[in-house]
């Protein structure tokens, strides 16, 4: 049990700052697809800024890993971030530290008891819109037959491909760039899944709500009807049991002695 607790009371605490990191992330990943004529000393700082936050990821999964009571169901329960941690040292690619980053960081957001469903689903959104738009942009600007070659241009695409629509006048050309396209249909087809079932069940919650207040007043209309019958029939037992008052007469009383 204190191996727990200490597990999840770094979870809590380290949690705020890794996502902190994952926004450095980021903007360092950003800046040289669109600035591509930034300072080599530019460069070189979001390449290292990539690399730590990847590292301090890493590290927290091998610190939780130490931590939990059952380290094998840890890694068995866990195997998006295993395969995050072990990702980048397969090929030093800035797409697969990219990958590798939003399941790490994706995998702490879904721990935050405090961020509902619809704020994580739209973070996912607007966090695939803008990775997915500068990884296709950084893979197919400099492709000889790539027609992807500015930043409206990559939004437009991932825009069009996570919604399925494909107009189909950017598009891929290189066998990295499809991959990118694959993934990134399928994480919109079940993005609209996730919205789509929670609209859904608002409404169906929102009837229920309604369905069960309006059974509650008819519940309570029927007592009331059934209390007014009730006091209804008292009152005529009442009065049904009351004895008829004499009437008095106009007339000498002649039961009377005469005097």
């Amino acid at each position: 049990m204190k191996q727990q607790t200490a597990q999840v009371r770094w979870e809590r605490h380290t949690q705020n700052p890794l996502l902190a990191l994952a926004v450095a992330f980021a903007v360092a990943y950003a800046v040289p697809i669109v600035a591509p004529d930034a300072p080599a000393g530019l460069h070189l700082a979001c390449s290292v800024t990539e690399w730590v936050v990847w590292a301090a990821f890493a590290a927290d999964y091998l610190v939780r890993l130490v931590l939990a009571p059952a380290k094998w169901l840890f890694v068995r329960s866990h195997p998006l971030d295993l395969l995050a941690v072990l990702l980048p040292m397969l090929r030093p690619l800035r797409l697969l530290r990219l990958v590798s980053t939003l399941l790490l960081a994706g995998h702490r957001a879904r721990m935050a008891s405090q961020i509902g469903l619809t704020a994580h689903v739209g973070g996912a959104v607007v966090g695939l819109l803008m990775f997915g738009s500068l990884a296709v942009l950084e893979v197919e600007r400099d492709a000889p037959e790539g027609n992807i070659e500015t930043l409206g241009d990559a939004v437009w695409w991932s825009f069009t491909t996570m919604t399925t629509v494909g107009y189909g006048d950017h598009s891929p050309t290189t066998g990295l760039g499809r991959v990118l396209a694959v993934g990134l249909m399928l994480s919109g087809i079940a993005l609209l899944g996730v919205v789509t079932a929670n609209i859904a069940a608002w409404f169906i919650s929102r009837f229920e709500r309604d369905d069960a207040h309006e059974r509650r007043q008819t519940a309570l209309l029927e007592a009331l009807t059934r209390e007014v019958g009730e006091l209804r029939a008292e009152i005529g037992r009442l009065s049904a049991a009351e004895p008829p008052v004499a009437q008095r007469s106009s007339g000498p009383d002649v039961s009377s002695p005469t005097p």
